[in-house]
């Protein structure tokens, strides 16, 4: 199904990439985005506080008011930047649309690009950390399907394999959308991703199945608008060990011919230690996949569950 080599299109704050553009003039260049992560993404920049039309260096901004609604003011003297912002934003999220994106990466604690537990500061009261910057919000309304991130929170490891395992996904079901739009594509999609739904969500795993299974009476459109709602809201929700342990012995289950009763225990053992956080998931993971290659498995084969991601980034690594 993965045909498409071109780059995975991710947004991301041009700060983390290196370049001067912070109020004091300075950046802060994550050496996983552009070292790691960069050889398998290209990343379109926005800097929303220069590209609004505020100057290098600049008096620091920060969100005033109505938590829901906030002002973008000055720190210093007070002036409100939230319609030149806003103004801004709309039309640079229309110009984003042609971009295909699968996924932005914000910059924590910006009152123009966090995406979340900004501070804020209240007419009156003591400051919050409860906003969402102006940009990053008006970006999570206008694409709500695309996977967002904050560069702090990458540095968990389980977040950066949930975050890094959506925008693969979302990058192979744009490609269903654009060349199989059709029952058949669909099947086809939900079918190879089966087991990375279930690892994630078995209650969204039962409905999208319902949906597919029922296909055939759902207009085309709604059909897909409806799939793609679900799939990307189920693969938010983080794997545990549990799930994963769930997902292995389902796997193990079609080699109950091939393997011996030692090679079964060895593998049930091995499925045990990783749910004890013993060991990474990347180990289960490899046993599996050398029988699924050694007995040419044809279901498993197709999973992408067993490879949802180059294994280069070392997502399943950690205990």
């Amino acid at each position: 199904m993965d045909t498409d080599q071109s780059p995975i299109k991710l947004g991301i704050s041009t700060c983390l990439l290196g370049q001067n553009v912070r109020y004091d003039g300075g950046h802060k260049h994550d050496r996983f985005l552009t070292g790691t992560l960069g050889q398998f993404v290209e990343y379109v920049p926005v800097c929303p506080e220069v590209e609004c039309g505020m100057g290098i260096p600049r008096e620091s901004l920060r969100l005033v008011g109505d938590i829901e609604s906030p002002r973008l003011l000055t720190t210093k003297t007070g002036k409100d930047f939230t319609g030149q912002m806003k103004d801004w934003a709309t039309g640079r999220l229309q110009a984003l649309e042609a971009e295909n994106l699968c996924g932005f990466i914000f910059k924590s604690d910006s009152p123009s690009s966090g995406m979340e537990r900004v501070k804020a500061y209240p007419e009156s009261g003591m400051p919050v950390k409860k906003g969402s910057g102006i940009f990053a919000r008006m970006f999570m309304d206008h694409f709500p399907l695309i996977p967002v991130e904050e560069e702090g929170r990458l540095h968990d490891p389980k977040l950066r394999e949930n975050f890094i395992e959506r925008i693969f996904t979302l990058k192979r079901w744009r490609q269903v959308c654009s060349e199989n739009r059709t029952l058949g594509g669909l099947v086809e999609f939900h079918t190879v991703h089966k087991l990375l739904i279930l690892a994630h969500s078995p209650e969204h795993y039962r409905k999208l199945g319902k949906i597919v299974a029922e296909g055939k009476k759902i207009p085309l459109q709604t059909l897909f608008d409806t799939y793609a709602g679900m799939l990307m809201a189920a693969l938010k929700i983080k794997t545990t060990p549990q799930k994963n342990a769930n997902v292995l012995q389902h796997a193990m289950g079609y080699f109950k011919k091939q393997l011996s009763a030692e090679e079964k225990q060895e593998l049930l053992e091995i499925i045990h230690q990783y749910q004890s956080s013993l060991i990474p998931l990347i180990v289960p993971v490899t046993v599996i996949n050398h029988y699924v290659r050694k007995y040419r498995e044809p279901y498993l084969v197709a999973q992408y569950y067993l490879k949802p991601h180059p294994v280069e980034l070392q997502l399943r690594n950690h205990v």
